[in-house]
């Protein structure tokens, strides 16, 4: 991923929808692309997350890094399997590409110096939460955005496993933005400055989870 990856706008069946974003991000830190996958598309890369589940690829996530890394179900009880460029399947290649595209365009638009991305598939099981949180690290302030793809076919309200977003507030407070995780729709918002939270849920609920970083990331921890 640490090649330059260049793909002209001009009429991209995107460009709108990575406009609003942008202008989203910029005004509120935060903001969605309702249609980010076509059904078929999150539905082909959601059978790419099931075979992996099936051949045991997914290891049980933790929180912190390094010596501070710690696995504690009660905070966080999602599973991970980290995503390879190089040797993904063809629907998470595709994902991957698009991802690059809206790196570009956001930093056209907003200036941030992105460089590259970070992903893995992500599976909670019926039940479990990540508590509130913030996806910038204490020792390692890289991550600039965080992005979220949901790979979830029907979801309704009813069956819970929302995002939950802490937006700060100028007189000091905060309010609360619940973001459904609906099969194809992309949260995107500020790593450095929103808290957030994964609700339960009814359902098992599956994700592209990941994050534009401002350097180039290595690829031996995947």
């Amino acid at each position: 991923m640490n090649k330059e990856y260049t793909s002209p706008l001009t009429d991209h069946p995107f460009e709108k929808a990575f406009e609003g974003l942008a202008d989203d991000l910029s005004e509120k830190g935060y903001g969605t692309i309702e249609h980010f996958l076509s059904h078929a598309e999150f539905m082909q890369i959601k059978e790419v997350a099931d075979n992996h589940k099936e051949e045991g690829n997914f290891k049980k996530a933790g929180i912190g890094t390094a010596q501070d890394f710690q696995i504690d179900k009660q905070i966080r009880g999602d599973y991970i399997r980290w995503i390879d460029p190089a040797k993904a399947a063809a629907a998470t290649q595709l994902y991957v590409n698009r991802m690059r595209e809206l790196l570009q365009y956001i930093n056209r638009t907003c200036f941030l110096s992105l460089k590259d991305v970070e992903l893995h598939y992500t599976m909670y099981p019926v039940g479990t939460v990540y508590q509130r949180h913030l996806d910038q690290f204490r020792h390692d302030d890289h991550r600039r955005l965080s992005v979220i793809c949901y790979l979830n076919k029907d979801w309704k309200p009813e069956h819970g496993g929302q995002l939950r977003l802490y937006i700060p507030q100028e007189d000091g407070g905060e309010k609360t933005v619940d973001i459904l995780p609906s099969g194809g729709k992309l949260a995107c918002f500020r790593s450095d400055l929103i808290e957030h939270e994964v609700l339960p849920a009814t359902r098992e609920r599956y994700s592209l989870t990941g994050w534009m970083l401002d350097q180039y990331i290595d690829l031996t921890f995947l």
